[in-house]
């Protein structure tokens, strides 16, 4: 289907591939992984449209290869006022049209031969187009789709009245609709609620042809793909198999390389130690016979030294993240020096409310949210968690205004906020953006942190960073997120929305409500198992200790072949 052969492209201030090679075959559902800034996004472009790059290298593709692509960034169309179902059929019924109007030129008595040859070949074309969409049965088509995607209720839903995550999941159906052999997605996961993930998660095991997809979400990395492509450090790698499969190959082979760096450090030391020898002799007298021993040992030092392992997938640095440092508690409502206004020495001061809500509502045609009730105090972590469109993003940036009488920040509360990102017309990738402006929170003295998505586009390694930057924080944290990890892993508790209101669950619970409601508790315990495991190992490689480290490997591999994670 696709082979690329010794590709290597760049910027004038960053070499992005060099030579790589690797090939997609018919029918084989590729994720692309890699770190943020690696060029992913940049690699799919150039798959889908070469001609736009100067590149070194091959790019071959099928001559029957018909490519649908969906990017990063969904910017709402014009068409808002049609529905669902119209946006969807759009295509059909302008094939259509094209069909009808070719037939009506075809009987113009003027045509020559000339232009009837030339008519029956646009015709054929177009009657081609028609039968691998299967135009003729296009309703039927589009309802499957849509009830794939779980979304077969909003078929006659106004497209201005649809969230932003189902918005994203019609742009791939879309491109699914017209029938490609090969489908490209970047990133469709980012901001998609649990439903809308398992829905996309649908669309990509029910796709019959080709596809490549740029992904960090663990959970469609181990449920919708037989082939993992891994860019980095300018290297690619390819492993026919689920992801799950291929961590467990990277680690063990990770193991392997530290110890074959070892016994190349020892051999390197050895040899140095022999070149020292030989040319202190060497300097005490004339003898041709050391200089040539010195020179030969010289070589073979600069060998030992060429030849030392290089690991661009091994290796990868996880990006810095960390939160302001603030003092643990801070001060309590009307109070001096840690404590409470009136309190006795010995008593335990009161923790004071840094965010509240009192009886906020969120009104457009209709209630999205009312009767909002809840207070975050000083040191916790609450994730706000809801579906799409039900008013997670406005009420942040409503709290962030601050300028609701029913939202009340505590005075003298330094507060700082990450919001959801934008398209920017630059060459930083959305996740190397993201971390740009996560970074920049660190030197805010913020004792309040408003976070929307932060999680959204970064890659594994980062998601871990943040996980572990919102844990060691020591300040309040206020976020809004689809990231099921980060709020099961972070969040003191979670804020549900449910029936256009708020309510306050514990995490215990939350993680069960959603093992019931939206995933195979069997996969995520399994998933969060390996989690557990393979931060050990990281732990275990810090320590230098290669036989934990060995051992805990091959628990892992263990975990996957039980077959759990990769259902």
């Amino acid at each position: 289907m696709i082979q690329v052969e010794k590709l290597s492209y760049g910027f004038p201030e960053k070499e992005l591939y060099r030579n790589i090679s690797f090939s997609i075959e018919q029918g084989q559902h590729c994720a692309l992984i890699g770190s943020n800034g690696c060029g992913k996004s940049t690699l799919v472009e150039m798959l889908t449209n070469p001609e736009k790059y100067w590149f070194d290298g091959k790019i071959t593709k099928d001559e029957d290869c018909r490519t649908g692509y969906a990017g990063q960034f969904c910017v709402r169309e014009k068409m808002q006022d049609c529905t669902v179902f119209e946006y969807l059929s759009r295509r059909f019924t302008e094939l259509q049209e094209e069909i009808a109007k070719v037939c009506e030129e075809m009987a113009h008595p003027e045509n020559d031969e000339e232009d009837m040859e030339w008519l029956f070949s646009q015709y054929q074309a177009l009657l081609d187009r028609n039968e691998a969409m299967d135009g003729d049965n296009y309703e039927n088509v589009i309802r499957r789709q849509l009830n794939a995607a779980g979304m077969g209720a909003l078929e006659n839903t106004r497209l201005s009245d649809i969230s932003g995550g189902e918005y994203k999941l019609l742009q791939i159906m879309k491109e699914m609709l017209l029938a490609p052999n090969f489908l490209v997605l970047d990133e469709p996961d980012v901001f998609l609620d649990f439903e809308n993930l398992n829905g996309l998660c649908r669309l990509i095991n029910g796709f019959k042809g080709t596809i490549l997809v740029v992904t960090h979400n663990r959970y469609l990395l181990n449920h919708c793909f037989d082939k993992i492509l891994h860019l980095e450090n300018g290297d690619l790698q390819e492993f026919d198999g689920t992801y799950s499969e291929y961590r467990c190959r990277l680690l063990r082979k990770k193991i392997e390389l530290k110890f074959q760096h070892i016994e190349e450090q020892e051999e390197i030391a050895r040899t140095e130690e022999m070149v020292e020898i030989l040319r202190k002799r060497a300097t005490l007298m004339v003898n041709p016979t050391i200089g040539q021993a010195v020179n030969a040992k010289q070589s073979q030092l600069d060998r030992l030294l060429a030849r030392q392992i290089k690991a661009p997938f091994i290796e990868v640095r996880e990006p810095h993240i960390a939160f302001p440092q603030v003092e643990a508690g801070g001060e309590p409502e009307d109070g001096e020096n840690g404590k409470q206004s009136g309190a006795h020495e010995g008593e335990r001061k009161e923790i004071r409310t840094v965010l509240a809500l009192t009886d906020y509502e969120l009104k457009f045609d209709e209630y999205l949210l009312r009767d909002v009730n809840f207070k975050v105090k000083e040191g916790e972590k609450a994730a706000l968690i809801g579906a799409n469109g039900t008013g997670k993003s406005t009420l942040i940036r409503e709290i962030v205004k601050n300028e609701n009488p029913a939202i009340r920040i505590a005075d003298g509360v330094n507060y700082a906020c990450f919001s959801q990102l934008s398209a920017e017309e630059d060459r930083l990738s959305g996740g190397e953006r993201n971390l740009k402006h996560l970074e920049a929170l660190e030197h805010t003295g913020a004792e309040l942190l408003l976070l929307d998505e932060p999680s959204a586009y970064l890659d594994l390694y980062a998601q871990s960073a943040l996980e572990k930057a919102v844990k060691e924080y020591r300040g309040t944290v206020f976020m809004v997120t689809h990231d099921f990890y980060l709020a099961a892993n972070c969040a003191d508790y979670v804020l549900l929305i449910e029936d256009n209101t708020v309510r306050r669950i514990r995490s215990r619970n939350f993680r069960k409500m959603v093992y019931d409601k939206y995933f195979d508790s069997s996969y995520l315990e399994a998933d969060r198992k390996c989690q557990q495991v393979e931060a050990g190992i990281t732990e275990a490689f810090r320590r230098d200790d290669l036989a934990a480290a060995d051992r805990l490997c091959s628990e892992l591999e263990d975990l996957c072949k039980s077959g759990t994670v990769n259902e």
